[in-house]
């Protein structure tokens, strides 16, 4: 059987790389700073937003000011610099902000309007009411909502970089493969080396190699994300663990 079968893998362990976009927060560069929240903003906004809809019931439009509004006043205010590892992971630690915020736009009875700041940040909302309409009913924990629906975000965003370095790279062919074995969500359908062979007029031999080559570089994409938006090593091990079962340095 080949080893690279799973996502995960057989518990590989990869290096730690990137720097962590929670420590890059606290620079006193603004430069720096704005490009640790970028790289968060694009991390949680979406989980966010869903958060916000299903929690706080609040509507679309609600949760679209709320969502700009908080990490408008995060990054306004570098509330992300006051993050103590210590005391909790970084997500329950943005959770808790976020509920705050809202707890307190609630209370005081007014929604966010930032006039031309309103969208700011060209958040593709729209694709999250079409997830959202796509859900079925949970009984998870807000918490736990928020959790898988970040993971999902995480994915879908690496799963975009990987089409991106593929096709720039003259491996569109190596991208089709890994989509249509690994990532067809259809049980009924029957995708096997050999039909992929056999569509791409390929070798078997050939089709194995191409999709242990990019399940690697998939790993390496989702490891790299992680490396950016978790503040401890003990932190991205257990969400490497967690999300793709494979044991870091």
């Amino acid at each position: 059987m080949d080893p690279d079968t799973d996502i995960g893998g057989a518990q590989q362990r990869f290096p730690v790389t990137n720097q962590s976009a929670i420590a890059a927060a606290r620079s006193e560069d603004h430069v720096v700073r704005q490009r640790a929240f970028d790289t968060i903003l694009t991390s949680y906004w979406k989980p966010a937003y869903k958060y916000i809809r299903l929690k706080w019931q609040a509507n679309n439009e609600d949760a679209k000011d709320l969502t700009q509004g908080f990490f408008a006043n995060v990054f306004e205010k570098n509330h992300f610099a006051n993050y103590d590892a210590r005391k909790a992971s970084f997500q329950t630690f943005l959770r808790t902000c976020l509920d705050g915020f809202v707890a307190n736009e609630r209370k005081e009875r007014t929604r966010l309007k930032r006039g031309g700041d309103a969208n700011h940040f060209q958040l593709d909302f729209l694709s999250a009411e079409d997830e959202l309409a796509m859900q079925t009913s949970s009984d998870l924990s807000p918490e736990d909502y928020f959790h898988r629906e970040w993971v999902r975000w995480m994915f879908t965003m690496s799963v975009d970089a990987l089409r991106e370095r593929c096709e720039a790279s003259g491996r569109k062919i190596h991208f089709q493969l890994f989509e249509a074995y690994d990532l067809h969500d259809d049980p009924d359908s029957s995708v096997s080396y050999a039909s992929l062979a056999k569509t791409f007029e390929l070798e078997p031999a050939t089709v194995n190699n191409y999709l242990a080559a990019t399940r690697r570089e998939f790993r390496r994409i989702v490891l790299d994300k992680l490396r950016e938006i978790t503040a401890t090593d003990e932190e991205y091990r257990n969400e490497a663990r967690s999300l793709l079962g494979v044991d870091v340095k």
